[in-house]
């Protein structure tokens, strides 16, 4: 069974920024999908998807032979959820493990590693 918490398709995962109706179903999300974000819905990506309650997330992907819905209701907390504009984004893997564990997908940067310093 597949869970969003450990989703692991290996492949690109979009965000759909904003608000979505969350009432939609499979057929509702796949129509933003291909007419909003003009993307194939019918391709090995997993689309998210959230509505103006942040406790809950919609995950919408195709198996080759028919969607995969998946849901996910916060009973506390809350997801941190990008909403500056309705746009689709594409995340990496480590972004899409931080947005589960409640942590905001835009990390601020680490300092580097250096190695090889000459002191003269």
């Amino acid at each position: 069974m597949k869970m969003l918490n450990d989703f692991n398709c290996n492949c690109p995962i979009y965000l759909a920024s904003g608000y979505t109706d969350l009432r939609r179903g499979i057929d509702g999300l796949a129509t933003i999908i291909e007419k909003q974000f003009k993307l194939e819905s019918c391709t090995n990506a997993l689309f998210l998807f959230c509505g103006r309650r942040t406790d809950r997330i919609k995950g919408l992907y195709w198996e080759g032979d028919g969607f995969l819905l998946l849901y996910k209701r916060l009973e506390k907390g809350k997801f941190q959820w990008p909403r500056k504009s309705e746009e689709c984004v594409t995340i990496t893997p480590q972004q899409y493990r931080w947005l589960m564990e409640g942590l905001n997908i835009i990390q601020p940067k680490s300092t580097q590693k250096i190695s090889g310093i000459k002191f003269s």
